[in-house]
This record gives structure tokens, sequence and C-alpha cells, in this order.
């Protein structure tokens, strides 16, 4: 499958052209080894006429004629054949980033933009010192947070293949590899190719909830956990180079996941769910420290008749040989004099004990630091810099942030589902009706704790009591830093927030007594109207004098969640970016006036209309004082994947990550006086881009057309997670729907309406309104608006508007006649906007890599597009009952997630 379009690679871009290929050409021999030459000479010719067809504009008719009635098997094939070209494309795009960040490291006059060299540095010329460079790194916190909403979610054995081509790759970086060395590193990737290819992507059952935490654990345990110390050195020695200051470094880094633990629409997480995930993420990290404990063993073999030691590691070993005394007769004689490796060995028995939960383990990872954080003590006083600090370091990096739990457990329960319990428990059939004072009054004594909510009787309130019963005991068993938020979906008043607290005491989460819970509870604003209205009920909660007992118990930090999923599919995503942006700047007056700490928590997804996009981009584009120096945001999809799942560019995700939060929490951007009036005149474009938007989802019939000009159909029934597609009934409308597959609809159907419908019709009517120039100068200075806009181009320059219009014609009773118009018109009116604005005559014409990527993919993403457009028609013709049909579809919606990237 080699491309011979080579005009498309830039220059510089020409290793990467090489690696794609040599990597096409290894697909093209595995399929003609798997398939047979016939097959692989139609997948040439389907590629070239897509070529083709892109090449010369022309329409997309001789492209499907060649792409209709295929038989189930052989579509399914074709569309395997395709991603296979994605999937090797994806990892040369990626390796080609490591070879980019080594030849900046290289070229040392320069370091690359955004890393921590290159952020210090700026930071240093623009004035700020070693003071308040470590005044800030001591309250920065940023914490990634994995989700189980997986729209690209990569089985572990084709990750690990994948890993095999990856090293093989940079492996030769350099193209200094030995014929020989070459010859080997090809048949390996050839290897790892042949055998994912008869490896199905994804098993026919529903992942379990413990599926979706091993996935999880391969980037926590794999990736990070490596790379983790790696960034620790990174950021020291940039502080060293650029402010000649050595600054004790605190745990800046922490990660989260919400795998196990969201409850919210998902019957299969509960109490058992919490432990067992937890219980899962211990043993992978505790397997972690006993690797790495063990060969520290090996390499601390320091002699006591060569050099001293610190006192205390031999009064420790003492210790734990009267502990431990099966583990010290298994200690050799003659290790007797080697101090270091008798004390790791004991620790290794302790680490064996916590966790096989047996007698002597490790009460928590803060005893387990103090036996490394002792041992690092006497090397640095016993002239054991350069003889075993950087690996006893590299382990203390580990264990401050992961400690014995690996990543927070954040838990989160819809707002209705704690109603429904209170009900029960208060014989009160109306309780959701009634008056929100008359619920805060009535639920009070029980938040407080001076009162006690009756036993449950019912199956909510029993689940719910079993939950905080198991966060209270995973706080004694796994440490208090196991447990993350406690989230309540849709909140919408302090009612809302104080059930949590009566219920978590009902519980018995806090223990005895009416002590404080300890639970960080965070009401999670989700819709346009819960946004706009979202520090009228913060200013409630804060006055609220239980509440602020609480939170004042708690160190006076208050997080707040923002959902950019369901506010962009609420109102749009003009409406949403600017709801979402006017939110942090009224919570945080509010804040700020109540004497209370805010910290934001961004729910934001993979694609675009659900507030994915470049993180770094949208941190420097926050609200002033929004960050200062906490970032706290989901990662979703197939973004784990393309920021995770290889070591160096995680690496270079939390540098990028670090810088963008330093560089916002110590640059107080320059007031511009047009501010304020590029405030109100969003307004108006938000009002517009709503009322768009909505004016086109509540057209009759819509849902109708929705249903059956996407294959969303195909997409509630496959088993991309554990949880349901919709919350509450099966069946509804698109207010139950879940954002995710309303997303990853519009998506496959390349039309990707919900990332610019009503972006066109706002900013025509703004410079209607307001004027042109006024705009011009918004879109240019203003880095909300300047985001905002490069977003949208993003999605635009992957729409294909033409294939969309050919499942708009899936729909009859003049549906397509009615919408397919609407549609394309607003496509061409933002596509008209974004380009006059940015002052281009193309999408993309400033990120020339990204249109690269696009233009390399779409020949074969057209294809299955049309292939799953053919297939769908026909499955839907069987009354959805044939499996063949629907195992392809399936296959085409996977090959299309992953050659879109930003689906879900």
């Amino acid at each position: 499958m080699h491309d011979s379009r080579e005009s498309e690679f830039r220059p510089q871009d020409a290793p990467l052209r090489e690696d794609v290929r040599r990597l096409g050409a290894l697909v093209g021999t595995m399929l003609g080894e798997q398939m047979g030459a016939e097959f692989l000479a139609m997948v040439e010719a389907i590629r070239a006429a897509a070529i083709q067809r892109r090449e010369s504009a022309a329409a997309v008719d001789a492209l499907d004629a060649r792409l209709q009635g295929l038989a189930p098997a052989l579509a399914d094939a074709l569309t395997r054949a395709f991603s296979t070209y994605f999937h090797v494309v994806n990892v040369a795009e990626r390796v080609h980033r490591i070879r980019r960040r080594r030849a900046w490291q290289r070229a040392l006059a320069t370091p690359q933009p955004d890393s921590l060299h290159d952020v210090l540095a700026r930071l240093r010329d623009g004035g700020i010192g070693a003071d308040a460079l470590r005044e800030t790194l001591g309250r920065l916190r940023i914490e990634p947070v994995f989700t189980a909403h997986p729209t690209e979610a990569v089985r572990r054995s084709l990750l690990e293949k994948e890993q095999v081509i990856v090293r093989c790759l940079v492996a030769d970086l350099d193209g200094e590899q030995t014929p020989g060395e070459r010859a080997a590193g090809i048949a390996q990737m050839r290897m790892a190719l042949s055998v994912g290819w008869q490896t199905a992507e994804a098993s026919a059952l529903r992942p379990s909830v413990q599926d979706e935490v091993d996935h999880i654990g391969f980037y926590l345990s794999d990736v990070l956990y490596r790379v983790l110390p790696v960034y620790y050195e990174i950021l020291d020695d940039a502080l060293c180079t650029c402010t000649g200051a050595t600054i004790e470094l605190p745990t800046l880094l922490r990660f989260g996941t919400w795998v196990g633990g969201d409850m919210d629409g998902n019957p299969n997480v509960g109490a058992a769910t919490i432990e067992a995930t937890l219980r899962a993420q211990r043993t992978l990290v505790l397997e972690r420290y006993l690797a790495e404990v063990g060969r520290l063993a090996r390499l601390l073999s320091q002699s006591q008749s060569r050099i001293g030691v610190d006192a205390r590691i031999i009064a420790r070993s003492v210790e734990y040989q009267r502990m431990l005394p099966q583990a010290a007769a298994l200690i050799r004689p003659r290790h007797a004099e080697m101090p270091y490796r008798v004390l790791l060995t004991l620790m290794l028995a302790r680490l064996r004990a916590s966790l096989d939960d047996t007698a002597h383990g490790y009460a928590n990872a803060d005893e387990f630091a103090g036996d490394v954080e002792l041992i690092g003590a006497s090397l640095r006083a016993h002239a054991g810099n350069h003889a075993g600090w950087f690996s006893v370091r590299r382990l203390l990096w580990r264990v401050r942030t992961f400690g014995f739990h690996l990543a927070r457990l954040d838990v989160r329960q819809d707002a209705r589902i704690h109603a429904q319990a209170l009900a029960a428990a208060l014989d009160d059939a109306q309780w959701s009706e009634r008056d929100i004072g008359a619920q805060t009054r009535r639920l009070a004594p029980y938040a407080a704790g001076s009162a006690r909510l009756p036993a449950p009787a019912d199956a909510v309130g029993r689940a719910l009591d079993a939950v905080f019963t198991t966060l209270g005991v995973a706080r004694t068993v796994h440490g208090d830093a196991s447990i993350g938020l406690y989230i309540i979906s849709m909140a919408h008043s302090v009612a809302d927030v104080l059930a949590v607290l009566a219920l978590a005491r009902r519980g018995g989460l806090p223990g005895a007594g009416a002590g404080a819970v300890p639970l960080d509870i965070t009401p999670l604003l989700e819709t346009i109207d819960d946004l706009q209205h979202g520090a009228d009920m913060l200013a409630a909660l804060l006055a609220e004098p239980v509440y602020r007992a609480h939170l004042d118990a708690r160190g006076g930090v208050q997080t707040v969640m923002l959902g950019y999923s369901d506010s962009a599919k609420d109102g749009g995503i003009v409406a949403s970016r600017w709801s979402l942006q006017r939110a942090q700047t009224q919570l945080l007056a509010v804040a700020a006036q109540a004497g209370v700490r805010l910290t934001f928590f961004h729910g934001r997804g993979g694609s675009v209309s659900r507030g994915g996009g470049k993180t770094t981009r949208a941190v420097l584009a926050a609200p002033p004082g929004s960050i200062d120096g906490r970032l706290r945001f989901t990662e979703q999809g197939e973004v784990v994947h393309r920021n995770y799942g290889i070591r160096a560019l995680a690496l270079r995700t939390l540098e990028q990550l670090s810088g963008a939060v330093l560089r916002a929490s110590l640059i107080t951007p320059g007031v511009d006086a047009r501010e304020p009036h590029w405030a109100a005149a969003m307004d108006t474009i938000a009002a517009e881009g709503q009322a768009a938007y909505r004016a086109l989802l509540e057209t009759p019939g819509f849902v109708a057309y929705f249903r059956v000009a996407t294959p969303i159909d195909v997409i509630e029934r496959m088993t991309l997670s554990s949880r349901p597609p919709r919350r509450g009934a099966a069946a509804g409308g698109i207010e139950s729907l879940r954002a995710i597959p309303w997303v990853f609809a519009w998506t496959q159907c390349r039309a990707g309406m919900t990332a610019w419908y009503g972006v066109g019709s706002a900013l025509q009517r703004a410079a209607e309104t307001l004027g042109e120039v006024a705009l011009l100068d918004m879109s240019r200075d203003w880095p909300f608006l300047r985001t905002l806009l490069d977003d949208v181009e993003m999605v635009l320059a992957k729409c294909d508007m033409d294939i969309a219009a050919r499942f708009s014609q899936l729909a009859s009773n003049g549906l397509h006649a009615r919408f397919s118009p609407r549609l394309r018109d607003e496509f061409a009116l933002t596509r008209y906007w974004v380009l006059r604005l940015k002052g281009n005559d193309e999408l993309l014409a400033a990120d020339p890599r990204l249109a690269q990527s696009i233009r390399l993919r779409n020949p074969y993403i057209d294809p299955m597009s049309l292939i799953q457009l053919d297939l769908l028609a026909r499955w839907r013709a069987t009354g959805r009952n044939d499996d063949a049909l629907f195992a392809a579809l399936v296959t085409t919606v996977n090959g299309i997630a992953q050659g879109l990237q930003n689906t879900g």
C-alpha cells in the first residue's frame, strides 16, 4: 500500500514520509499474504479511486458505485485493511513527534516550543524570578482524570503489538542501523501487523468495568509510572538552567480515574466495583514497587567495609529482621555486610505482605516512602549521589505520586438518585417537587449529623449506603488519597449537595459520632441553564451554615465541575463555550467574596463539541485567575491513547500541561479596554448561535431525521463501554441520549454537525449588527474567540458534506429535503466566516501538519464511509436482524473512528 503522494510531505517531514512508505509496504505485503493477491489488488484499486476523487474534486458517485452490495465478510475485510493503514500512519506520526522532539533537544541553542525549558526561559525573560517560581510550584496541582468513555478502546493485546512497531521505528530514528538490524526490525513489525490482523479489534461482549480498569491501568502503570521521574528530572534541570537556583520540587502531578466509580446512569457500577477497582489499582502499583525495589536491592551492593552508612539503616534492618524472621533467614550470609541490600530485601517482604494483606505489611504508602527516604538520605550523606541516589530518587517520585492507590478514584451519581433515596427515607413521595428552601431546611440536621436518616428499606437507598460504607472502608485500607471527588450530576441546588452529606452520614462514612464527613463534594454544572445559574447556586451553598462548616473542615477548597458535553448538546458549541467562560468568571467572584478557594474540574471529551482540542491552548485562553496553579480535567476515548500511548509523547504531554499552567498562573494578562465590549458582543453571538442550533433540533421531524441520517442505531447496539448509551429509559429523544453517542453519530456520517452548527449564523448576525471590523479585532486579539475558531476550523476540515448528503438520503418522507440543505448551508456559512476571520483561503492553512495528516487519511476514510452507508441501508432493510451485516458495520464504525480521531 505505497502512497505515491510524496509532494504532500514538507521537506522536514521526509523521515515521516519514509516511515509511512515503509509501513504501508508492510501492510500491503501482509494483506497479500493473509488475504491473497486479488484482495490486495481490490484494495489498491479502491484507494486509487478515492485519491482520484479527492484530487479532482469529483462527485462521490463513481467511488460509491464500486462499493455497493459487497458481501459482509468482504466489506469487513476491506474496512479492516484501510483501518490497518490508519493504524500504521497514526504510529508513524507519533514516532515522528518523538523524532522532532529529539531534533530540538540536539539543537541546544533553542528549546522545543512549549517544553519546560522553553516556558521557564520565557518566564525568566519576562521578569519571573526564582522566588515567584518556588511559590507557584508549591501550590501547583495538575491532575488528568481518565474516564471510561471509549470511542476508540484499543485492546491491550493490540496496544502491546503497537508498542512493538513503535520500538522498531524508534530504534532506527537516526537511520544508522545495520542492514541486519533493520531487517530484524522489519520482521518484528511484519509479525506484529500479521498477528494484529488475525486478532479481533474488539470483543463482541460489552466490556465489563474490570475490562475498563485493565485498559486504563495500561496507561497508568505501563506508561505514566515509567515516565513520571523523567518529567521531574526535566523540570529540575530546566529550573536550574533558567534560574540558577535550587528549588525543592513538591509533588505537582497526580492522576485520577472514573473507571469503577462513575455510577451515573451505569447500573454496573456500585460499591462492589469501587472496592474491586481500588484493589486492582493497589495490586498494579505494588507489583511495580516490588519489581523496582528488587532492582534497587541488586544495584545497591555497597559494603560497610568500603563506605559508611547511616546508623538508622542498620537499626531499621534489625527491627525488620525481628518483625520478619522468615524473610531474614533467606538473606544470604555473604550479603550481611551490604546494609542497603539487606534493608531492601526486608522491604520487599513488607511489600509482599501489603500485597497479600498479611501481617507486617506497610500500613500505608507514607511508611514505605519513609524507608526509601532513609536510604536516599544515607546515600547522599555517604558519597552516594552518583552511587544509587538517582534510582532511589526515581522511586521516591513514584511513591509520592502513586502511593498505594495508583490513581484517585472519583465517584459520581445523579442528583435524582439521591432524591429518590431521600424520598423513601423521609417517606415523602413528593420530595423532588418540594421547594428548595424547604428541602434545605429539612436536610440540614441530617447533613450536620445532629439527626440520622432512617435505615433504608428501598433498593436505591441500600445501594447508596453500601457505596458510602465502602468509601469509608477504602480510606482506612487504601489511604485517604485513594478517594477523589464525589461528583453530583444534574446538581441544581444547595439541597442536592446537602443530600450527599446526609446520605453519607447514614452510610457510615464519617465513622462514629457527628464528625466531619471526609468527602469532597463537587456539583457538576452540565447544561447551559446550569452554567448560567451556577454562581447563584454556589453563593447559596457557601452561605449555608452546615455546608460551610463541612467545607472549612475540608480545608476551605471547593471544586466545581464544568460540563462541556451536555452544555454543547443542549445549546450548541458557541453558547456552550461562552457559558463556560462566563460561568468561571462569575463563580470565581462568588468564591472570592466568600473567602473560599475554588478549583475547576473541566469535564472535557475527545471531540471539539465536547470540549476537546489542544488542552494547552484552552488553558491559556481560560479566564484570568481560573487556573491559579490548579488544573483538573478528564481525558477520554482516543485522546488517552494519543496523549499517553507512547512514553515519549506522554512525557511531552505532561511538559506541555505544566508549562501552560505555569504561564497561566504567573503571567497576568494585560487589561484590554475592548474586552467588556467583546464580552457584550459575545453574549449576542452566543444567543444567536444557540437560537440557530435549537431551531434545528426543535424542527418537527428532526429526531426522526437524526435516527436515519446517522448510524446512531448501530452505535447504540455496540459494546463500546460498560455504560449504557442513554440515561434512564432505553428509548427516547435526544435529551435522554448521552453526549458521546450524539457526537459520535454525527461524526460517523461525516457531517460533524455538533461542532459547528450555529457558528456561521451567529457570526453572520454579529457582522451585521456589530460590524465586520469588530469581529476581526475579536478573532485576532481575543484568545477565547481565537481558540474557538481554531477548534471549529479543525472539525470543518474533517467533514465531507457530499458523503454526509448520501447518509441524509437514507431519510424518507421529505426529511432529507427538509434538513440536508439546512446543514449544507450552515456548513458553508460557517466555513466562509472562519476563513474570512482568519484571513485564509483554505482550511488549516496555518496548521500544515494537521492538514497533511487529514489528506493522508481521507482516501481511506471515504471508502469506509461509503461501505458503511451501503451496509447501513441493507441492515435496516432486514429489520436490523442480520448479524453478519451488523458485525461489518461495527468494523466500519471502529475504522472511521480510528481514521478521523477526535470522534466522541
